[in-house]
């Protein structure tokens, strides 16, 4: 009865998922980026629209099983989903074996390939730069370095490392632990310390599945929206699924790397339209860094929001709710209309 249910709504998303306007564009495909096959895919009703091009979570999680969530971005703008190394489709083309260098200055590189990749393939000078949770690391990145490449930043679920100094995060998930009355998670959490500099790819990764399961919110954004995007993907066989989370696992090395960041002494300086949209109780990556970075930057327009009763995943948990975001703040900047 369970995978019966399952292909009844994978076919039903299938159908959503069509795209039938005579300017729309759907393909996917391996493309050589960095010396490897890497998967993108480009999928919006006009092709006239701004392009968007993410740069997804995770380390390790493709954002292509919420294709049917965002189905309504595609009306107003053409998406460029990208399985970096390591993660879905990528991965699953040639396994760990084939991944090659797995660090953060590698997949910055990457970043540049498939953004002249997407430029060259859509015939446009500039593409809206999208990243969430761990891609805002790049994403900022990628930014900071290139205002000739992209029209604006938008981060959501925006990390800010900072160098380490800010444990607030750190702070409040042992004080959940504690008055949960979790002795054992306390005591773990407790061990590694609030330097995240320090900590190891297993600590890392314990770290985050701790934060995610302790919060109510953000454990039922975890089941509700992104394990049944999983679950239902009409883009993702059982196969697919099993690669998948190989994937999440594999990228973890990836997770201490980026905690020896500190984004300030980076630059606050940004050449573009900056934006944040950040969930109000996102406690893995919480607002309040994320408003005191985007307080010091300065750049030619910014703005930051935050998004009422949205955790991690903020922008898929609440797709019409970041769609707005993304209409009434910054597609007026992309095409020189007054922002209202």
């Amino acid at each position: 009865m369970l995978l019966t249910y399952r292909a009844l709504k994978r076919r039903a998303l299938a159908r959503k998922l069509a795209i039938t306007t005579p300017n729309g564009i759907d393909e996917s495909s391996y493309v050589r980026i960095g010396g490897i096959d890497q998967w993108i895919s480009v999928r919006g009703d006009d092709r006239t629209n701004p392009v968007i091009l993410e740069i997804h979570g995770g380390p390790g999680s493709s954002n292509l099983i919420f294709t049917p969530r965002t189905r309504a971005w595609e009306r107003h703008f053409t998406i460029v989903r990208w399985d970096m190394r390591g993660s879905g489709r990528t991965f699953a083309a040639s396994g760990p074996e084939g991944q090659g260098e797995l660090t953060l200055d590698r997949l910055y590189e990457d970043a540049l390939e498939v953004t002249a990749h997407v430029r060259t393939r859509l015939n446009v000078n500039k593409v809206l730069l999208l990243a969430n949770s761990f891609g805002t690391v790049i994403g900022l990145r990628l930014a900071r370095n290139h205002p000739e490449l992209y029209s604006a930043y938008v981060g959501t679920d925006q990390n800010i490392v900072g160098g380490g100094r800010d444990t607030s995060a750190y702070e409040a998930l042992l004080a959940r632990l504690e008055k949960a009355g979790k002795k054992k998670q306390l005591a773990q959490m407790a061990a590694i310390g609030p330097d995240r500099t320090a900590w190891s790819s297993h600590e890392w990764a314990e770290h985050a599945k701790t934060v995610v399961t302790t919060d109510a919110l953000t454990y039922d954004t975890m089941k509700t929206v992104v394990i049944r995007s999983l679950w239902f993907s009409p883009l993702h066989t059982l196969r697919d699924l099993r690669t998948y989370l190989k994937a999440q696992t594999f990228s973890e090395q990836l997770g201490p790397q980026a905690m020896t960041i500190d984004e300030y002494a980076e630059g606050t300086a940004f050449r573009l339209p900056f934006f944040v949209f950040q969930g109000d109780s996102d406690v893995l990556t919480p607002p309040e860094p994320a408003r005191r970075f985007y307080e010091s930057v300065t750049a030619p327009t910014k703005d930051f929001a935050l998004i009422d009763g949205a955790s991690h995943f903020a922008s898929f948990r609440h797709p019409d709710r970041f769609l707005e975001l993304l209409l009434t703040k910054v597609r007026p900047v992309l095409v020189g209309e007054p922002v209202s």
